[in-house]
């Protein structure tokens, strides 16, 4: 009678097909085919224009060369990344910090948003790299003024997503906390700042690439050690292959980065990350 009533496995794979819950496997190669199956086109684009001689290696070297110059000088190379990770991290922490403590002061204050609010919109129209000069004149050649680039670069996504998110509470919900005898602080954990997590992450993402940005910028200006003086020393020399090798490796602390948010995303705001899966899920069906 137990075997008459339980479905055959042929019936229960082919349910669990049509409620749509594939395995984990499938899951990551539905989310990820799209990029892997880019970067390896890239990757054979490359390698062809490369090897049938349409372009000098040295304007761009071949896959290959690039690799070789990464392999044969992985200490050199491992030593510089860790600089500029240094300086991308603790920019960027910074920026993260400061960035929430001004968009929380410009939302309980309008007279202050209407204050800094320009000076901030200011300082991210100029250039960085115009003042990253001054940086190392004021604070030398250490690791300093190429955090304070990072930080920089890092802020203003900070702020607007930070901003932007802390405005999306109903004002309904903070009347009723108001009346329930909540305070401010006690309003801003448990409400403000749950429902600004999705906005203030994005912004975040944002910053995480920027700020690696602005420490390889500082780097350009006046260093002797990062990625910004091995991209130099080798445009100098002429080595393109090391010169794609740093860039190659810049772009994957980035990556790694903004990697890092979205997994943190997932935990912080899960419902928020199920909902994007689920959307992403039905553009495909």
């Amino acid at each position: 009678m137990s075997a008459l009533s339980s479905p055959p496995a042929t019936e229960a794979m082919a349910l669990a097909h049509e409620k749509g819950e594939p395995g984990s496997v499938v899951r990551w190669w539905l989310r990820s085919w799209h990029p892997i199956v880019f970067v390896v086109g890239v990757l054979v684009v490359w390698w062809l224009v490369t090897e049938l001689g349409l372009v000098q290696p040295y304007i761009i070297p071949s896959p290959v060369d690039t690799w070789s110059a990464f392999a044969d000088n992985v200490p050199y190379l491992a030593q510089h990344t860790w600089v500029t990770t240094y300086e991308t991290v603790v920019g960027f922490v910074i920026a993260v910090v400061v960035g929430l403590a001004v968009a929380v002061v410009m939302v309980y204050s309008q007279g202050l948003e209407k204050t800094l609010y320009p000076v901030i919109l200011f300082a991210q129209v100029i250039p960085k790299i115009a003042i990253a000069p001054l940086f190392v004149v004021w604070l030398g050649f250490g690791a300093s003024p190429k955090i304070l680039v990072a930080v920089l670069m890092a802020f203003f996504p900070v702020v607007i997503s930070g901003l932007a998110g802390l405005r999306t509470v109903d004002p309904e919900i903070l009347q009723l906390t108001s009346t329930m005898g909540a305070g401010r602080f006690k309003t801003f954990v448990k409400v403000r700042l749950p429902a600004a997590l999705p906005e203030l992450l994005s912004g975040l993402k944002v910053a995480a690439t920027l700020a690696v940005t602005g420490a390889v910028v500082g780097e350009f200006v006046g260093a002797n050690e990062g990625l910004g003086y091995v991209i130099l020393q080798a445009n100098g020399n002429l080595d393109t292959a090391m010169l794609f090798a740093a860039l190659i490796i810049m772009s994957l602390m980035g990556v790694v980065l903004f990697g890092i948010i979205q997994i943190a995303e997932k935990f912080l705001i899960p419902w928020h990350a199920s909902k994007r899966d689920l959307g992403a899920s039905t553009v495909r069906l």
